[in-house]
């Protein structure tokens, strides 16, 4: 009885040992992708980032810029998330993260097509925030 006590108590301490050993392997895994995908990352924030310091080139005489270049729609993509952010925020609750994604966007899109409507709700956020 004493051996089939010790048999048993080895098996279990290298099934214990095995486990141990692969997840630590999976958990190193895991850190060399995320590393990966954080060096990713990191280089096209800075290939965007070079390539946005870049000048434009300059416009010819009386040449308009053209309306549906990237960057116009950069700008109303990001205006749309901004707003719609700011607009969840204040449903969830969360009134003076809204507050602040609303100034925000008009700070930083002061003509934007949003702008009335975000000024409304921000101010409405704000009433609601004083009353509590």
């Amino acid at each position: 009885m004493g051996t089939v006590f010790w048999l048993l108590l080895f098996a279990i301490a290298i099934t214990a040992g095995w486990l141990i050993r692969r997840n630590l392997r999976q958990w190193a895994a895991r850190q060399r992708a995320e590393e990966a995908r954080f060096a990713d990352f990191m280089a096209g924030t800075a290939a965007a980032k070079s390539k946005a310091a870049e000048p434009a080139p300059p416009l010819a005489a009386g040449a308009a810029p053209a309306a549906s270049s990237p960057q116009a729609t950069d700008g109303l993509a990001q205006q749309k998330m901004l707003f719609e952010a700011a607009h969840k925020a204040g449903e969830a609750g969360e009134a003076v993260i809204a507050v602040q994604l609303y100034g925000r966007l008009l700070a930083r899109y002061p003509a934007t097509a949003f702008a009335d409507q975000a000024r409304a709700e921000a101010a409405a956020l704000k009433k609601r925030l004083v009353k509590t």
